[in-house]
């Protein structure tokens, strides 16, 4: 038997014989980036042949106009004897339904779109993003002017907004930023981005941060993060630097040096995509922190196409939510060149530490980051025994009746004060001072996060 040259791949199909149930196919071909599809060959290329050749070549293109408004190009191709037909479908600019339902290829997938992924799909397809949509509930009002000052100063500072518009008025502010309608109604991203209370409108305007010792049933503490967008990495820096990370302290002669274990402009980073990619149709961003790494996920996925490889070297820029990503651009926070990522690289490889893994991961993006600085410091405090939520040993340690009540306190309370400590069990300030310093050298102990806000772990 014979074969054809064309191979098959995400844009080519090959089926030896005509189905109706492959008109939902050409209805998800269109919605994407269209394919050509051949009837009469199978999966290894050989021409199987189509019978009633002449009745399909008016039945096909009959069907796909009637049930779909398409209209596509059918050929007929003879081969050794053998017909077969070519159906070519042009990626459409408008959203196609099949009955009702709308269809999309994704890779070698044939999806079905409902709910978020829907809207989101016919929004793109009218050249729109959710971010862009009017709410009639909101107004003036809901707009706080020290989110829309914040904004001006930061984005007068990035030389990206002339120092004249610091007294515009809100209004004129969020005009110029196209977050308001032809009609005066402010769109979605003027509720996130400056809204007083976002959650009133959005149930999801939130960073979830949480502490875990061995796994995710090991809750620690956490932490949620609510109100606008606009100030929500600086809100999350700040309780991320105070309670969740190390800040190693170094001299220099008599200058007193702490670096935030994570290189902190990179990690700014790494907020800022979060909060720019957002799907806020989905759940709140999450921010897992344990002792070997960091886990930061927010609801919708990466651009189709591009993964881990394609974001850590040139790309093109594709922001879900666009008012909001020219908005922090305009404000310094994020480029609109696709360099975001190359900015999270150079911080990694300046500091030493191992790229930060970027994963579509249920519905969203996950990025993991591992706490080398952490892991190096639990190390050396340990004598050398390994030290992780993945297991590993541990050097074995002598200690006092007093070490252990010390300990057993804060394993109730990691977030416990000297003072707390010393008072509970009446033990001198200085005293405890000087065991707390003698376990941290043995092992023992890891101060995490500042002395006001911070909180033990023990090793």
């Amino acid at each position: 038997m014979s074969k054809i040259t064309t191979k098959e791949c995400q844009n080519v199909e090959h089926k030896r014989s005509w189905q109706d149930e492959y008109l939902k196919w050409i209805c998800g071909f269109a919605n994407a980036q269209g394919a050509v599809m051949y009837f009469g060959v199978d999966d290894n290329l050989e021409v199987y042949g189509l019978k009633n050749t002449k009745k399909l070549m008016e039945d096909i293109p009959n069907k796909i106009v009637n049930s779909m408004g398409l209209v596509v190009d059918v050929n007929l191709y003879e081969q050794d004897g053998l017909e077969y037909i070519e159906v070519t479908i042009s990626p459409s600019n408008v959203p196609i339904s099949y009955k009702g339902k709308y269809y999309y290829r994704s890779g070698s997938t044939m999806q079905e779109l409902n709910g978020s992924a829907l809207q989101q799909f016919i929004l793109k397809k009218m050249g729109r993003s959710w971010d862009d949509i009017t709410n009639d509930r909101a107004t003036m009002e809901d707009i706080d002017r020290k989110a829309v000052e914040y904004f001006l100063r930061k984005g007068i500072e990035a030389q990206r907004i002339p120092e004249s518009e610091l007294n515009s008025s809100t209004e004129e502010v969020l005009t110029n930023l196209r977050l308001v309608d032809d009609n005066g109604f402010l769109k979605n991203a003027a509720i996130l981005l400056f809204g007083k209370n976002p959650l009133k409108f959005f149930p999801s305007v939130r960073f979830k941060i949480g502490r875990f010792g061995k796994d995710e049933a090991d809750l620690m503490f956490q932490d949620v993060i609510e109100g606008n967008i606009i100030q929500m990495a600086d809100r999350v820096m700040e309780a991320l630097q105070a309670k969740y990370l190390v800040s190693p302290v170094r001299f220099e002669g008599m200058q007193r040096y702490e670096t935030l274990e994570i290189p902190k402009e990179a990690l700014r980073e790494i907020l800022y995509n979060a909060i720019a990619h957002k799907d806020y149709t989905g759940p709140d961003i999450q921010i897992h922190v344990y002792n070997d790494l960091i886990e930061i996920w927010n609801e919708g996925t990466l651009p189709e196409g591009y993964d881990e490889n394609v974001l850590y070297n040139k790309h093109s820029s594709k922001p879900r939510n666009r008012n909001i990503a020219d908005t922090m651009f305009k404000a310094g926070f994020i480029d609109t060149w696709g360099r975001g990522y190359k900015k999270i690289r150079d911080g990694f490889e300046m500091a030493g530490m191992p790229m930060p893994k970027v994963q579509n991961f249920c519905g969203g993006v996950q990025v993991t980051i591992e706490r080398t600085r952490f892991m190096q410091m639990s190390s050396a405090t340990n004598n050398g025994g390994n030290f992780g939520g993945s297991g590993g040993s541990l050097a074995v340690v002598q200690l006092s009746e007093r070490q252990r009540r010390i300990c057993n306190t804060i394993k109730d309370n990691p977030k416990v004060t000297v003072e707390q400590m010393a008072s509970a069990l009446s033990i001198a300030k200085r005293t405890l001072e000087r065991e707390l310093s003698a376990l941290q050298k043995m092992g023992v102990l890891l101060r995490e996060g500042n002395t006001s806000a911070g909180h033990w772990v023990i090793i």
